[in-house]
């Protein structure tokens, strides 16, 4: 079942749908792709496999070109030999377990069908842990079950590249977490180059290599999954991995400056030019919520906020201000019980937040990343 596996080459134009990617993913490897809904994360899949032609541009797995809009190259989505794995899991009702798996292999060799499908399946039941369930029909299995056998039948059509879909977003945690596991020793295992989309950080951390930010259909950012998820750069990147996240240009003084009007001081870990992009990053953990502006001497950093939403997060409470001007999600503070109890905040109020300087990374920005 191991396999050498071919790069992806990808470079997508949608107009209708403000798409404009260009992303190189290595034989071999993981590829997690995150973004807000209607980043056009999908919309990348379908390229791929052939589901939408790009108004422009090229799609090439190892030498072989599955669409070149210059040339007039598209090649069906059936003989590109990409596995698309959905949410969804879709397996034939009428099949039995060990004939859905078989049911690619065996639509490509028409003789001895029946002999082969056992053959055929149960090398990639066993690689799922679902050996068992090969003469069961799918209404029998459970959505954990099902995913698995989705799973077997999308490597035992050999694809080059994989391409999952939120394909464990309807388990419950624990068959998630088994299918999961699944998922990472037979992509390891098979060496399948593979594109993930998901909202899932478990989902990222357990079987990406690297992560690809996708915002208003292009990449705002890409790295390896833990520089990414540790120091992000662009405004997604912060909120799944927990982070709060201002936007501007770096000013004369090398502070961040909104086109609102606020300056953050913070500590840079670029070089970052005068009238450059950047982004002021800092956690929710490090800002001090106020009734009233505080005295000298209080932290550098000090923004008045309007109160969205107070919740429980674990021992800490949370206070989340408003989206901020440029829409980006509000800042959000973790503070203590006692300390919530104490300010009595509520939805609409205002009060300002506050946050040292050795506290806040500035980041240059990268956008149109290829």
């Amino acid at each position: 079942m191991t396999a050498v596996a071919d790069g992806l080459t990808l470079h997508a134009v949608v107009a209708e749908r403000g798409l404009d990617v260009r992303v190189s993913v290595a034989p071999g490897e993981v590829l997690a792709i995150l973004g807000p809904n209607g980043a056009g994360k999908s919309t990348v899949l379908h390229v791929i496999a052939g589901l939408l032609r790009p108004d422009t541009g090229v799609v090439r797995v190892g030498d072989r070109v599955l669409t070149d809009t210059g040339a007039g190259v598209h090649v069906a989505t059936q003989d590109r030999r990409v596995g698309l794995l959905l949410q969804d899991h879709l397996l034939f009702p009428h099949l039995s377990v060990a004939a859905n798996v078989a049911f690619g292999p065996n639509s490509r060799r028409r003789v001895g069908r029946r002999q082969r499908t056992r053959a055929v399946a149960a090398p990639w039941l066993r690689a799922v842990d679902a050996a068992d369930l090969a003469e069961r029909r799918p209404r029998r299995l459970s959505g954990g079950q099902a995913q698995r056998v989705a799973i077997a039948r999308a490597l035992a059509a050999e694809p080059e590249v994989l391409l999952l879909d939120e394909p464990l977003a309807g388990l419950d945690v624990a068959a998630a977490a088994a299918v999961r596991s699944v998922l990472r020793d037979v992509i390891s295992t098979a060496r399948r180059t593979t594109v993930l989309v998901t909202h899932d950080l478990l989902d990222v951390f357990g079987l990406a290599d690297r992560v690809l930010v996708l915002e208003s259909g292009r990449v705002a950012e890409i790295g390896a999954t833990a520089e990414v998820l540790a120091a992000p750069r662009s405004r997604f990147g912060a909120q799944i991995a927990g982070f709060n996240l201002v936007a501007g240009v770096i000013d004369g003084e090398g502070m961040l400056r909104t086109r609102w009007g606020e300056r953050w001081h913070g500590t840079a870990d670029d070089d970052l030019a005068v009238g450059r992009p950047a982004v002021a990053v800092s956690t929710p953990q490090a800002v001090a919520v106020y009734r009233e502006p505080p005295p000298h001497g209080s932290p550098r950093n000090l923004v008045e906020v309007t109160v969205a939403d107070v919740q429980a997060r674990g021992s800490a409470i949370q206070v989340r201000g408003i989206d901020q001007p440029d829409g980006a999600p509000g800042l959000a503070a973790d503070i203590t019980a006692d300390a919530a109890a104490e300010l009595r905040l509520a939805p609409g109020q205002v009060v300002w937040f506050g946050v040292k300087a050795q506290e806040v990374t500035l980041r240059a920005t990268h956008p149109g990343v290829d």
